[in-house]
């Protein structure tokens, strides 16, 4: 089988692997599609980020969705020639995070297409996959889509760390794929305005399509969110999807007393954090790491159409043209969300 695998920066290829077989209590998937995530651009570009690096080839991809080709023994879940989302994350349900409902802090978890670890668990993009049968989500939708569900639950779960959100003022910073999502689950949870940021035209206009109520400018107008400051601040909740401190701060002086920070992107280490405001406010400030129940929610919304990610996808390329879908990917003024095809 093809698979598309990091070796160094820039050093992308699509090469053979052994087509792997299930064994009891796994499904082996055609893959179908498998979207470009922000993390698999980082190893394409830096080759990894933080102290994260590549040590060794690694299969890059972690938003796949396809089709059941074979189960192993023992596999009730799905059927063959079935449509399924894979989920990515894979927790070992039995450290003292997993055992209290918090499985995204696995201390033994094996997320597809991660270097963390090490040997590095090898990621999705790929013809063919073995995945454990609860990976396997039934998605009676187009594999596309599907595609979608593991970006989308990042955005649950993120919503799920700010709480209700039904009438609410809500403010995203950052309109990259993650911050386009997380204006569709606002929307979707019930917020009475949403106001988006970014520095680049391209993703403001999608975010006005997805229904944003206002979308500013930051690079060509830096006071945008200066009407939102007055009496100490408009917002319920925030989400920061960029990873900027000159952005978390702007955001700090928007938000209303007593509201909800909720921190979606990752920054450098050394990005400061205006802890005079959070304390002079009595901000709630909150992070938000990956997801577990939220992956099976995410395909029941995108299955059910309530939440429509079709205005996002940019262009489905064939594997074989990888480097040029990782190319397009990383042009933010053209691209939102790329997939690659199998």
């Amino acid at each position: 089988m093809k698979a598309v695998i990091i070796h160094a920066p820039h050093d992308l290829r699509v090469e053979d692997r052994q087509t792997p077989v299930a064994g009891p209590g796994q499904v082996q998937v055609r893959i179908r599609a498998g979207g470009i995530c922000g993390s698999d651009l980082h190893y394409y570009q830096q080759g990894g980020f933080g102290t994260v690096r590549i040590k060794q080839p690694m299969t890059l991809g972690h938003e796949i969705a396809g089709t059941v080709s074979a189960v192993g023994e023992g596999v009730t879940r799905v059927k063959l020639g079935q449509s399924v989302a894979v989920n990515p994350s894979l927790p070992c349900n039995a450290c003292r995070f997993c055992l209290a409902g918090q499985q995204q802090h696995c201390l033994d978890m094996r997320f597809y297409g991660s270097a963390m670890r090490f040997p590095h668990i090898q990621g999705g993009f790929s013809e063919t996959l073995v995945c454990e049968e609860i990976q396997a989500v039934p998605a009676d939708m187009p594999v596309e889509r599907a595609a979608f569900a593991e970006p989308l639950a990042v955005c649950l779960h993120a919503a799920h760390q700010a709480g209700n959100l039904a009438g609410q003022r809500v403010l995203i910073t950052g309109a990259g794929p993650i911050g386009q999502l997380l204006i569709l689950v606002a929307r979707n949870n019930g917020a009475a305005e949403i106001v988006a940021t970014d520095l680049t035209p391209e993703p403001l206009a999608m975010a006005r399509r997805l229904g944003a109520d206002h979308a500013l400018d930051m690079r060509t107008n830096p006071d945008a969110l200066a009407p939102y400051t007055a009496n100490k601040g408009t917002f319920d909740t925030v989400f920061e999807a960029s990873g900027s401190g000159i952005a978390l701060a702007g955001a700090l002086t928007a938000i209303r007393p007593g509201g909800t920070l909720i921190q979606v992107g990752m920054g450098p280490a050394e990005t400061p954090v205006p802890l005079n405001t959070i304390v002079a406010k009595e901000i709630t400030y909150r992070g938000t790491f990956r997801f577990h129940h939220e992956f099976e929610q995410a395909v029941a919304l995108l299955a059910s159409g309530r939440i429509d990610v079709a205005p996002l996808l940019t262009e489905i390329i064939p594997i074989d043209d990888a480097i040029r879908a990782f190319t397009l990917a990383s042009d933010r003024s053209k691209a939102m969300k790329v997939q690659l095809s199998f």
